[in-house]
């Protein structure tokens, strides 16, 4: 979770959070055939096998007359609807109703089922049944506290699974292997044992922040198989970063825990990340020679933490272009803290350097220290407060 005051810079786009209004929901899920995955907005429900998908020349206007009709394709099941719900285009909206069960007579085309938002303490083993061609299942800020273990077994195409905000104590099973994205963050989790994600090779993407967990909470081989672009663990209760994550990760954010320090084969395995966050957490000290097993990395977050200095090694990070540093109590910043010595050697310029609200006495630090930054605007100083 960003902070208010982190500035606005970034080189990759964040995974998806915001909720999107419904009524974007139809246009939204006739867009586009889905590509690899790609971190969209939260309602940015890319179908894979639609008959009804727009392609690009035709969701910009261009010439449709060689369209499929919907009804001569398939089957459609418009006069289902559950009772207080709104259903269209095969997207069934049942947030916010008090409902303390999943509702039935859902269409079986349903790709779509909103849930969030209601009372529902229970996901029995006939809940989903018929529901083959179910996409995306939204169950956020629920009462949830047990899940049959069949439960998710008929959504053998389900590629995003929201369910956040919940009472659960373990991370479901028997998840579906056609699972893409997972977001289980705010629960009670403690625990992530050996196995639990056995067979979900498509998935790319899990939030399971703001869960009581552990480094001991972690089962080694808990990741195994998993071949994940994004993992966050936010605002749980790590004293350090875990070191059996998968190791094909893009970004990883560690930011709000408890992590003291980063120990020199902390990021070993972790050589493909682009994004790092470690914001607000406890830090003090940072090894010489942590940062060098990170040769991609293009942002890295170490903010509010209690640096005493800029951490060693940036210079040689090719790729780098933002670090946040701001709210640490770096005292002194060098000349050759960011910059390589000499010319042509850092790939990619900064764009993005934030070093306010520390105790830096500015005019003290030598111009030639932001020689390979795109624009002095990038730099962001001052603002200290003892």
């Amino acid at each position: 979770m960003a902070s208010k005051d982190t500035p606005s810079f970034s080189t990759l786009p964040p995974c998806p959070s915001a909720m999107w209004p419904l009524w974007l929901l139809a246009s939204l899920l006739a867009l586009s055939q889905a590509l690899p995955f790609e971190q969209r907005g939260f309602w940015d429900f890319t179908l894979d096998d639609g008959p009804f998908m727009m392609n690009d020349e035709e969701a910009s206007g261009a010439d449709t007359s060689g369209i499929l009709d919907p009804d001569s394709v398939t089957p459609t099941y418009s006069a289902m609807c559950p009772f207080g719900c709104h259903c269209h285009l095969r997207v069934v909206q049942c947030s916010d109703l008090g409902l303390k069960s999943v509702p039935k007579e859902i269409s079986p085309d349903t790709t779509l089922l909103d849930l969030q938002n209601n009372d529902i303490s229970e996901l029995r083993k006939d809940d989903f049944k018929g529901l083959q061609h179910l996409y995306a299942l939204v169950l956020v800020n629920n009462k949830i506290s047990k899940i049959h273990e069949k439960a998710f077994s008929p959504l053998r195409k389900l590629q995003k699974l929201y369910i956040s905000k919940n009472h659960l104590v373990e991370i479901p099973p028997n998840l579906p292997s056609s699972l893409v994205e997972l977001r289980i963050h705010d629960n009670r989790i403690r625990k992530v044992p050996k196995g639990v994600f056995s067979g979900l090779r498509n998935m790319n993407c899990i939030e399971m922040g703001g869960n009581p967990l552990e480094n001991s909470g972690f089962e080694p081989g808990a990741f195994d198989g998993l071949k994940l672009n994004y993992l966050r663990i936010s605002e749980a209760k790590l004293t350090g970063i875990p070191k059996d994550l998968p190791e094909t990760l893009n970004e990883l954010h560690l930011d709000h825990n408890k992590i003291q320090a980063i120990e020199l084969e902390d990021l070993l395995r972790y050589s493909k990340l682009y994004r790092l966050g470690l914001g607000h957490n406890q830090i003090r000290m940072i090894e010489n020679g942590s940062l060098s097993f990170l040769p991609t990395l293009r942002e890295l977050h170490l903010d509010n933490n209690k640096l005493a200095r800029v951490p060693s090694g940036l210079p040689d990070l090719k790729l780098l272009q933002v670090v946040y540093l701001h709210s640490n109590n770096i005292t002194k910043v060098g000349v050759n803290d960011f910059c390589p010595v000499g010319f042509g050697v850092k790939r990619a310029y900064y764009n993005g350097i934030s070093l306010f609200n520390n105790p830096v006495p500015y005019w003290e630090v030598q111009p030639a220290t932001f020689r390979c930054v795109t624009d002095r605007l990038a730099i962001q100083f001052g603002n200290y407060k003892k």
